[in-house]
């Protein structure tokens, strides 16, 4: 994920990171299992959106303690 790209998502509600993430979660699952079939060359793929899928996570924790803090 470029720094572009963070920039976007870290602009984005704690609701519409979630259903993100469950996206990305969905899409890690079925790049396995391509990988592991033999369909999908690039195999660096999953590694990818395991980070990705973190580090949307990790916003999402920050925005939440950010909530946390105000109240």
């Amino acid at each position: 994920m470029k720094k572009k790209d963070l920039v976007d998502i870290r602009n984005k509600e704690i609701k519409d990171l979630k259903k993100l993430a469950e996206e990305k979660k969905l899409e890690l699952a079925k790049t396995e299992v391509k990988i592991r079939s033999g369909e999908e060359k690039n195999v660096k793929k999953a590694s990818k959106l395991r980070r990705e899928i973190a580090q949307i996570l990790t916003i999402i924790q920050e925005k939440e303690l950010i909530e946390q803090e105000k109240k």
